[in-house]
This record gives structure tokens, C-alpha cells and sequence, in this order.
């Protein structure tokens, strides 16, 4: 997805042209298409009969082959601006307006593959308006600006699916003036915009049309509603691919008020058709979402406003028998009911699902981005702009979990007295090279000091921490920096961190 593209504030209803089927709000009912693909009779699907069954995909991000493809969490669902689908510690609760539309019975996957040719690259340079031949720096074919460095540039990686970024280079910082102050901004940055009013959504889609055309997007679904630095007007281009729409495969062209593309992001390599699965309709889809979307919890500091009571029973000193507290007359006496907190007692939030169109949606599967056999369903909350959320649909029983971290993470390091050691985040040289600033985080209810040990190699830096077990302390977390001074400068020598091992960065 284009990180100029904003989802939440487009509403995706997808051409039924394109799509399995699209339900509508309102008393519109469910109106079909049949595509090519629809009845699992196409040519993907007996190759993959042919060749037995498919195998599994791991979706990453999701909640593996137990369900019917995993959340949208950790995949597409939430786009730059976009709400949490699941809701947060409330948890979602998605409602059709209506019935669901059928999709079709199989669907492709489809992936990225081959490498981008110099002709590929020239041709969507011409496209944008700029001349020069590419040139392979590692793996990635470039155009870039000449003589004072300002000017147009084209960057594409040459391995697919060809990720590409377009902009308008005015030159920056180099070498070791990049380290100081802000970060160096990255290659590339659209020219601020003179002001004025932006094109027009109708005109600014023309002007963007040969730029689709090039990159084989021609038939795709096109908005242009968003407006940048005042002038600038966004057009967001999600493809068709294997004669699906897509999410999470987007193309961003920023236009500018004479026409022309200033800025720009996308995909150069189409995915090709791969192995078919068996899908799941839109209404067992909506309901793994909501199994998803049940929210995390409360998070946070919670609990009751007063202390749990304490074992036994009050003033007695008798232990508690099991079958309640027990006073001084003998009358058994329930337990009090359980500490429940305003974010318990709180229902799930409420969201109407407008629209379901079958589609493909971006996915990490085995570590790669595949576009993966979804629903796409639009979601429009009373108290908010409507967005999408994208659920596979591959059938459950051609899923596998998640695999575990190995190897297994590292605990966090602990000091003498048995209390995790804080890890530095960065040093500062200070004075005469002798003074370390270094910033870690801590809690607000302890005292820290930093201890150096200097070697010839290294110097290495523990932060000791001292607090108060006796004290009740909120569990709030913030920077401290605190400066420890060695006994020579410190010159070359890398600082190392006591607790992870690792060498610290340098600010």
C-alpha cells in the first residue's frame, strides 16, 4: 500500500465488474458477477487438481490455520490513519446491513516473481516525464538527477514484484553532517507546493491515466480525493490482478496543479498466477473476523479502587476455611464478588459492514508478500469514516500456524539483586571526551547511576538502579540520562552495553 494512501477515509466499494459480489446498504440487495474464475472451473484450478492439492500457507501476522485465514491485524487491515479492526481492549463486533454476497468456491494466489528489465524501468520513466537510460546500482535500476543533483528520480527495485519510488530530489545533507541533528531525510522528497488550488479529482485521474497505463493498471479502481500541502492532489490506484480486485497492492501519484506527477510509489511486476484453494464465504469470513476481533483486554494500570482482602478473615486472625469469611457469630458471609474495572464492564463497539466484494489482499506468507484469496469487507461506524477490513478466505485445513520464535528470545538480563537490568539506548561524548551522557528507560520511582569499566578495547557501561520495595509506585516508564565520567577520553573506543552485550549507538 502507498504510504500516501488513506484508506479509512475512501469508501471501497469495488466495481461488481471485478468482483464475486457486492452487498449493499439500504434495501440495494446483492447483486452477482460471474468472472472467468468464479466456478473454480479455470485453467489455475485444474492445474492444481491435477497436481494434487496445494500447500498450506503460513499467514503471518494472523492467527493461523485454526481459523479461516488470520486478522487483518497483522496484514493490510490497518492502513496508515485506519482504526484497530479488532477494536482495542473492547474488541468489534462487525454487523452485515444486509445478506452476504457468494464468491466463488476456488481462488489463486498470487506472487511476485521474475526481475524487472531496463525496458520496464524506461518505460515507466517515459511515463513520468523522465529521460535518461536506467542504471544498475546493486539491486536496484536508478535514474537519477545530474549536475547539481536537484532534479527527477527514479529508483526500482530490480527484484519483484519491482517496488518503485518517484520524486523530485533537491540535494541534502551528506557524509558525516547526516549524524548530527535531525536524520537525513530520505532520497527523494516532492518539491513544497506553491499553493493555489488543486486539480480537479476528474482531471487530476487524466493526468495520472498514462503513468497506470504504463505500469499495466489501466483497468484499475482510481481515487483521488485526498489533497496534500494544499495543492497537491493524491491518486491512489488499487489494481485488478487475475481479474480480482486487490487491497494492499496500491499505486500513489501525487499531482500537481499543472498535471504533472511530482511524487509517486507502487509495484512495477504484476503477481502471477499460482496454486488455487478452496475458499470460505462471506458469511463464515465475517464470522472468523469477529472470533478475531474480540479485543485484547484491558491494558494498563486497572484493577479495584481499594486493596483485595487479605487470607483469613478480619480482625479474627483465623484462616479462612474456604466457604467464605467467617465472623465473630459464626453466620457464614459470601466472598466479595471479583474487582471488575470500567474497561471489563465496557461492551465490544459496534460496527456495520456496508459491503463484501471477493478479492485478493497483500499478506506475508512464509516471509514473502502475496496477494492471498480475501474478503474485502467496508466497515462504516457512525463516529467515523468508512474503512476496510481485509479477512482471508483460503478454507481453514490449507493453513498452518505461525512458526515460533527460534530461537527463543533472550531473557531480559538481571542485576545482582535478582531486578532486570536497564539496557541503554544511546551515549553522548561529552566536555573534554572524558564524560559519557548515556539515556536509558527507567521507572519514576527509582534513583539510577551509571558505572563505566574502561579497557583498552571498550568501555562498558551498566546502569545500577536502586529503589524502594516498600513504596507503591505506578508503573510508569520515562528517559533518564545520566553522565558518567572515565579516566581517559573515550576516542575510538565503542561503548558496550553490560546488559544486552551489544555496542551502543552513538548520538
Amino acid at each position: 500500500m502507498s504510504g500516501t494512501e488513506n484508506v479509512r477515509r475512501r469508501r471501497n466499494v469495488l466495481a461488481a465488474s471485478v468482483a464475486a459480489g457486492v452487498l449493499l446498504a439500504g434495501g440495494g440487495g446483492v447483486h452477482l458477477a460471474t468472472t472467468a474464475s468464479g466456478d473454480g472451473s479455470g485453467a489455475a484450478a485444474k492445474a492444481a487438481d491435477a497436481a494434487g492439492p496445494p500447500p498450506p500457507l503460513r499467514l503471518e501476522g494472523g492467527s493461523g490455520g485454526t481459523d479461516a485465514g488470520g486478522d487483518s491485524r497483522g496484514g493490510p487491515g490497518i492502513a496508515p490513519g485506519e482504526p484497530d479492526p479488532g477494536g482495542g481492549p473492547n474488541g468489534t463486533v462487525y454487523t452485515a446491513k444486509g445478506p452476504l454476497p457468494q464468491g466463488p468456491s476456488s481462488a489463486a494466489v498470487h506472487r511476485p516473481e521474475g526481475l524487472v528489465t531496463s525496458a520496464e524501468v524506461t518505460r515507466l520513466a517515459e511515463a513520468l516525464g523522465i529521460s535518461g537510460s536506467p542504471s544498475l546500482v546493486g539491486e536496484v535500476w536508478t535514474i537519477r538527477p545530474e549536475k547539481d543533483g536537484s532534479g527527477p528520480r527514479l529508483d526500482v527495485s530490480r527484484k519483484a514484484p519491482g517496488n518503485w519510488t518517484y520524486s523530485w530530489y533537491d540535494g541534502g545533507p551528506a557524509g558525516d553532517s547526516c549524524l548530527k541533528g535531525k536524520a537525513c531525510p530520505p532520497p527523494g522528497e516532492s518539491k513544497p507546493s506553491p499553493g493555489g488550488t488543486p486539480l480537479s479529482e476528474a482531471a487530476a485521474k487524466t493526468a495520472a491515466a498514462p503513468v497506470l497505463k504504463a505500469l499495466g493498471q489501466d483497468d484499475a479502481k482510481v481515487t483521488a480525493t485526498q489533497v496534500m500541502n494544499g495543492s497537491v492532489r493524491v491518486v491512489n490506484a488499487d489494481p485488478v490482478v487475475g481479474g480480482l480486485p486487490t487491497y494492499g497492492w496500491s499505486t500513489g501519484l501525487h499531482i500537481a496543479r499543472d498535471g504533472r506527477t511530482v511524487a509517486g510509489s507502487g509495484m512495477l511486476k504484476e503477481p502471477a498466477e499460482k496454486a488455487s484453494y478452496p475458499v470460505v464465504q462471506a458469511a463464515k469470513a465475517l464470522a472468523r473476523l469477529n472470533e478475531d476481533s474480540k479485543g485484547t483486554g484491558p491494558i494498563g494500570i486497572g484493577g479495584c479502587a481499594t486493596d483485595p482482602p487479605a487470607a483469613g478473615v478480619d480482625g479474627s486472625g483465623r484462616p479462612d476455611t474456604g466457604a467464605g469469611r467467617e465472623p465473630a457469630h459464626g453466620k457464614p458471609v459470601s466472598p466479595p464478588p471479583p474487582c471488575e474495572t470500567i474497561v471489563d464492564r465496557a461492551a465490544p463497539d459496534q460496527v456495520p459492514v456496508t459491503a463484501a466484494v471477493f478479492g485478493l489482499a497483500a499478506r506475508d506468507v512464509d516471509g514473502e508478500r502475496l496477494l492471498v484469496p480475501s474478503w474485502l469487507f467496508t466497515a462504516d461506524p457512525k463516529d467515523g469514516a468508512p474503512y476496510t477490513v481485509a479477512q482471508a478466505a483460503v478454507a481453514p485445513e490449507y493453513l498452518k500456524p505461525p512458526e515460533k520464535p527460534s530461537p527463543a528470545p533472550t531473557p531480559t538480563p538481571a542485576q545482582p539483586d535478582g531486578t532486570a537490568a536497564r539496557v541503554v539506548e544511546s551515549v553522548r561524548v561529552e566536555g573534554d571526551g572524558r564524560q559519557l551522557a548515556v539515556t536509558f528507560w527507567g521507572g519514576v520511582c527509582s534513583t539510577y547511576t551509571v558505572k563505566a569499566e574502561e579497557r583498552p578495547d571498550r568501555v562498558t557501561v551498566r546502569i545500577v538502579e536502586k529503589s524502594d520495595p516498600e513504596r507503591v509506585c505506578i508503573m510508569i516508564a520515562k528517559d533518564f540520562t545520566k553522565t558518567v565520567t572515565l579516566e581517559k577520553p573515550l576516542g575510538d573506543r565503542p561503548v558496550v552495553d553490560a546488559a544486552s552485550g551489544e555496542a551502543v549507538p552513538r548520538r
